[in-house]
């Protein structure tokens, strides 16, 4: 009899982990299919309460870090990741995963079936929370960006930020895998299965409302990306010849009624403050021209900036940007906000600036209503960066024009919805669009990461209840 159970035991094990492995490599990564993300942590859920604690650990490590190996190419072979970091990156949410599952499972075999299903989403928010807080990289690969197709669950995040997300994503697997497990009481069962219910479904009537909110009013805003980011001198023959063909590039897009036009990040690199050929073109057709610059005016700070030009301004408006990729980015970041003048309301950021919640933030607590984003992706992470920009604009409520070089050219509104794109990705692209504007205002622009505190208060409850010794029978 034992061995029977032993082989049904170890057959339960493979067949979980290779199914949680297979839902969180197609579920995760540059390219996620977001319905997937929902089940991979169930079957390892399923089987913690069945198996002893370190064969649920090892299936919950295995499972997500075999999924998590769709990322190889990216991180090894597109960015260069040293093989600590990478290790890192790979493991990192394998290890979360294992704390998941362990608290789960102590707090089933103690009786607490609320706090054991609530415990699963509360320890994966927790830590992304501080990874964030610690990581330069800050909410990259955060598991809340696989649902940016999924357009009523991501409008949660304008009242809980994307740690919101990452909470359902978590608590719903767990609530089905609590209704079958042998330790769960039947009112457990009922309580999580309500609460998951009203959780769930409230946020999809809430996202659902949310969508219908109609537009104050849109702009014309067209984005070119004419080659890779070599930050060609203005001063060279390349550089002037770049300028002349994103000149005709404007133009075109002038003709085709954009009244903002914008290239990516680092497009040109000069010495000088201005570009007399955009700042004619500007004034020439009535027209807001944006480019990235790489600028060495001042010798002691190297600037990665955004430069725009308005009709009729004696200088151009600028932005350096904030967040730099570490060992790639050679600039002295930026300290300082720029709002253009005038109507509608728009703010300037740059690429990895919109990784960080603290851009989203700044800029709604200046009545942003856009931003003008230019960008510089890696080719196969062109449309997860593009959404990690885009999920600030839920967030804090703006619209986002972002131009990206070997990415994504995306107009997006503060719901999320792209409402363009065009890939840059195998070479030149440009696209022109009407982009929806609104005056919002959110409560997580208001109120921060609230959730993600609350979030680290309910931990600190589950571990009490976990580990605080149990009174003796009498």
């Amino acid at each position: 009899m034992a061995s029977k159970r032993d082989s049904f035991l170890l057959a339960a094990w493979l067949a979980a982990t290779a199914l949680s492995a297979l839902c969180w490599w197609f579920g995760s990564g540059v390219h996620p299919q977001w319905r997937l993300t929902w089940l991979a942590p169930l079957p390892v859920l399923w089987l913690a309460p069945r198996v002893r604690a370190h064969w649920a650990s090892l299936a919950a490590f295995v499972a997500y870090a075999a999924g998590e190996f769709n990322l190889w190419a990216y991180i090894h072979s597109y960015i260069g990741l040293p093989p600590a970091v990478e290790v890192y990156a790979i493991c990192l949410c394998s290890v979360i995963l294992v704390l998941c599952v362990l608290l789960f499972r102590r707090l089933l075999l103690r009786g607490h079936t609320l706090a054991a299903a609530l415990a699963v989403p509360t320890v994966w928010v927790a830590a992304e929370y501080v990874n964030n807080l610690l990581s330069p990289h800050a909410t990259f690969f955060n598991i809340g960006y696989t649902q940016m197709d999924a357009l009523t669950v991501i409008q949660i995040a304008a009242v809980t930020g994307i740690w919101g997300i990452g909470f359902l994503l978590l608590l719903l697997p767990t609530a089905i895998a609590v209704q079958s497990a042998p330790h769960a009481s039947k009112r457990g069962r009922i309580t999580v299965a309500v609460l998951t219910a009203i959780l769930v479904l409230g946020t999809v009537a809430y996202g659902d409302w949310r969508l219908q909110a109609p537009a104050a009013g849109t702009i014309r805003i067209g984005l070119v990306s004419l080659q890779k980011p070599t930050q060609a001198a203005l001063d060279s023959p390349r550089g002037q010849a770049l300028e002349a063909r994103y000149i005709d590039a404007f133009s075109r897009l002038a003709h085709d009624g954009a009244h903002i036009v914008l290239a990516p990040e680092t497009t040109f690199a000069s010495v000088d403050a201005s570009i007399p050929a955009f700042a004619q073109l500007a004034s020439q057709r009535d027209l807001i021209v944006g480019t990235g610059l790489d600028s060495s005016g001042d010798p002691q700070a190297r600037r990665n900036m955004l430069m725009v030009f308005q009709p009729g301004a004696m200088s151009p408006a600028t932005y350096n940007k904030h967040h730099l990729l570490i060992g790639m980015d050679p600039f002295t970041p930026g300290n300082s906000y720029t709002m253009l003048e005038g109507t509608p309301r728009i703010g300037l950021a740059i690429c990895k600036d919109m990784d960080f919640h603290d851009i989203g933030w700044a800029y709604a607590a200046r009545h942003a209503q856009m931003l003008l984003v230019p960008a510089s992706d890696f080719t196969i992470d062109g449309w997860l960066h593009s959404r990690m920009a885009i999920m600030r604009g839920v967030e804090s409520g703006f619209a986002i024009a972002r131009a990206a070089h070997a990415g994504r050219l995306t107009l997006s509104d503060d719901r999320g919805r792209v409402v363009a794109e065009a890939s840059s990705e195998g070479g030149d692209a440009e696209l022109v669009g009407d982009l929806p504007l609104r005056d919002t205002h959110t409560l997580y622009a208001q109120w921060g990461d609230w959730f993600a505190w609350l979030d680290l208060i309910a931990l600190a409850a589950w571990l009490v209840l976990a580990f605080l010794p149990r009174n003796a029978p009498k």
